[in-house]
């Protein structure tokens, strides 16, 4: 088996046994799932129950950074951990469990948590 694909089937593993830990420790709450590439951050909160997104913000969106810029770093994700907060707030979500998926929660992904803690958003 290749490497490329030995490294897929270790990151979908570790995404649904997140993704399981998070949904057995939700205790009705939204999810906030974050998704990383090398350019661009993206983070939604969804309601797993009725099965729709309540909010969402990314760094491909003009006002958080557009298309233009570098936006794979740090201060792109607190912007969109700030930005995903408010959104949530504007429609009456407080609470919400943290979905990192197949990522180590430090670097951007940390960035984004704290910054949605800043916000507003208890988790």
């Amino acid at each position: 088996m290749k490497a490329s694909k030995k490294l897929a089937k270790r990151q979908t593993r570790r995404r649904f046994r997140v993704r399981n830990s998070v949904r057995k420790s939700a205790n009705g709450r939204p999810r906030l799932s974050v998704f990383r590439s090398n350019k661009h951050m993206y983070a939604q909160i969804i309601d797993d129950v009725q099965g729709v997104t309540l909010a969402s913000a990314s760094t491909t969106e003009k006002d958080l950074g557009g298309t233009g810029a570098y936006n794979g770093n740090r201060d792109a994700a607190a912007r969109i951990g700030k930005a995903i907060a408010e959104r949530a707030i504007e429609k009456g979500v407080k609470e919400v469990t943290f979905d990192r998926g197949e990522y180590k929660f430090h670097g951007r992904v940390k960035a984004l948590a704290d910054a949605a803690r800043d916000g507003g958003l208890e988790f």
